[in-house]
C-alpha cells in the first residue's frame, strides 16, 4: 500500500471520549507526540493526523467516535485518523471498517501510538489495519501537565475485575491493576511544583485500589492520606466511586483533612435492589442509602453526584419509582444520567424483557428534571456564603460559560473577570444564573 508522507512536525488533533483515564492517558499521547516535534491543534482546526480516544461504555460512545472521524475527515480529506480506546480494543472490526481510519490501535499499545505512526498506509478503501492486546498497563511514564487543564488528572488504576451484565468495560481494560504508591506520589509532586492546584485521583474501578494480588498492599484510604500530607497549596478530589467502596476507613481519611474537596461521585446506577442484583452489583439499594448517611454526617456540605442509568431490561414502573425516591432521598444533584444500552455479548443484550426505548427516554428526562430542582435548590443554598474558588479560565465563553469550581464541584461565574488561571481566588455568592453560581472577589489574606 502506498505510504504517508507524516512527519514529525506535522499537526496533530486529538480527541478523547469518555472517562477522565482517557483524558490521562491522552495527554501521555500528546506529550510523547510533542517530544517527536509534533504541533498540537484543537479537535477542530486542520490537522495532518487525528488521534481518537474513544470510549464505548454506551451505543452513544460508539457513534460519537464515528462522529468524530467524519468530523476530522471534513476538516482535512487527506489527514490520518487513528481510532484508540476502548472501542477499538473491544470492536476493532467495526472501528477499522470506519470510512477514512488509517489505524486501529487497542488500549495495550495507544501510548506507543507516537511510534506507530511514522509509516502510516493512505487509507485505501480497505479496512484499517489493527493493533490489539489483551489490556493496558497503567502508565509509568511522568506526564508534565496537560495542554487545556487547570486541574492534574492523575491515575492510579486500571482495570476492574467486575463483570456487571451491562458492561463491556472490563473486557476492554482488563483486570484491575494498581500503580505503585512511589509512582503516584512522583506524577503528585511533580503536578504540585508545577502550581497545579487541584489534584482529581481517577481509576477505571478506582475503589479497588491495591486489592489485586501482587498490587501495592496499600488500599485507597491509605494512598490518599499519604498525598493529602505532601507539602503545596492544593485540593484532592475523587473520581467516580462504587458505593461499595466508601467504607469507614476512606471516610474517616476523607474527613481529616480540609484538603479533600466536599463532592463524591458514586456509580450508583439504579435504586432498586432487585434491578441491582440483575446488573451485578456489589451492593443494594440499602448500603447505597447507608454509606451516604455516614458520609453526609463526617464530611460538612458534602455534594453528590452518580452515575444512573434508566431502562435496564426488565426494569418496571415501580423500579424505576425507587430510583426516583432514591435521587430525591439522597439529594444526588448532579445525577449523570443514562439510558441503558445493550452492548454485543452482554448477559443484559440476552435478557427478552428489553424496556422500549421510549419508555427509556422518558424515564431518564424525568430524572434529569428531579436532579435540576436538587440542583437549582442547592445552588441557591450557597448564596452569601464566602467561598474559595480554583479559577479554571480567564475568559469562558458559551451557554454553560463558568470562571471556575468551588470545592463541592459547582460552578461559579466571577463578575470581575479574575486576573490569570490556576489559582484560589476568595469569593462571596452573590447569585445565580441557571446552574452557575454568581461571586464577587474578595481579596486574599
Amino acid at each position: 500500500a502506498q505510504r504517508s508522507a507524516l512527519a514529525n512536525g506535522s499537526r496533530v488533533a486529538l480527541t478523547t471520549l469518555g472517562c477522565k483515564v482517557n483524558a490521562y492517558e491522552s495527554a501521555i499521547i500528546a506529550q510523547r507526540l510533542g517530544a517527536d516535534h509534533w504541533t498540537r491543534v484543537g479537535e477542530r482546526e486542520c490537522a495532518d493526523l487525528y488521534v481518537i480516544n474513544s470510549c464505548t461504555v454506551t451505543a452513544e460512545a460508539d457513534r460519537q467516535t464515528r462522529q468524530a472521524v467524519r468530523r476530522a475527515l471534513r476538516l482535512n480529506p487527506a489527514a490520518r485518523v487513528v481510532v484508540t480506546g476502548c472501542y477499538a480494543q473491544n470492536d476493532p472490526q467495526a472501528c477499522a471498517d470506519i470510512p477514512g481510519v488509517s489505524l486501529v490501535v487497542g488500549n495495550e499499545q495507544k501510548l506507543s501510538i507516537p511510534g506507530l505512526i511514522c509509516d502510516l498506509p493512505v487509507p485505501s478503501g480497505r479496512p484499517a489495519p489493527v493493533r490489539l492486546g489483551q489490556s493496558v498497563d497503567v502508565p509509568i511514564q511522568l506526564l508534565n501537565g496537560y495542554h487545556d487543564r487547570s486541574r492534574a488528572l492523575v491515575q492510579v488504576q486500571q482495570g476492574c475485575d467486575q463483570s456487571c451484565t451491562f458492561c463491556v468495560i472490563h473486557r476492554a481494560r482488563g483486570a484491575s491493576r494498581s500503580l505503585a504508591v512511589d509512582a503516584v506520589v512522583r506524577q503528585v509532586r511533580r503536578f504540585i511544583a508545577q502550581g497545579y492546584r487541584e489534584i482529581v485521583v481517577c481509576g477505571i474501578d478506582l475503589g479497588s485500589y491495591g486489592q489485586e494480588r501482587g498490587g501495592p498492599a496499600v488500599s485507597l484510604a491509605a494512598l490518599l492520606a499519604y498525598i493529602a500530607n505532601l507539602p503545596g497549596d492544593f485540593r484532592i478530589r475523587l473520581s467516580s466511586l462504587d458505593p461499595v467502596h466508601l467504607d469507614d476507613q476512606l471516610l474517616e481519611v476523607l474527613a481529616s483533612s480540609p484538603r479533600f474537596c466536599p463532592y463524591l461521585h458514586l456509580s450508583i446506577q439504579c435504586g432498586s435492589t432487585l434491578i441491582l442484583k440483575r446488573m451485578g452489583r456489589r451492593y443494594d439499594a440499602a448500603l447505597v442509602r447507608e454509606r451516604v448517611v455516614q458520609a453526609r454526617g463526617r464530611i460538612p456540605g458534602l455534594i453528590l453526584g452518580g452515575d444512573i442509568m434508566v431502562g435496564f431490561p426488565t426494569e418496571s414502573a415501580e423500579d424505576f419509582a425507587q430510583t426516583l425516591r432514591l435521587i430525591d432521598e439522597l439529594d444526588i444533584i448532579y445525577p449523570h444520567v443514562f439510558t441503558y444500552s445493550a452492548r454485543p455479548g452482554t448477559p443484559a443484550a440476552r435478557i427478552s424483557r428489553q424496556v422500549p426505548k421510549n419508555v427509556r427516554r422518558e424515564r431518564a428526562a424525568i430524572l434529569r428534571q428531579t436532579g435540576q430542582q436538587l440542583r437549582t435548590r442547592a445552588l441557591e443554598s450557597q448564596l452569601w456564603q464566602e467561598a474559595e474558588i480554583l479559577v479554571e479560565q480567564v475568559n469562558p465563553g458559551g451557554s454553560a460559560a463558568y470562571h471556575g469550581r468551588l470545592a463541592n464541584y459547582m460552578p461559579v461565574w466571577l463578575s470581575t473577570p479574575p486576573a490569570g488561571a490556576g489559582c484560589f481566588q476568595a469569593a462571596q455568592i452573590v447569585g445565580r444564573q441557571g446552574d452557575t453560581l454568581v461571586a464577587r472577589a474578595l481579596g486574599r489574606e
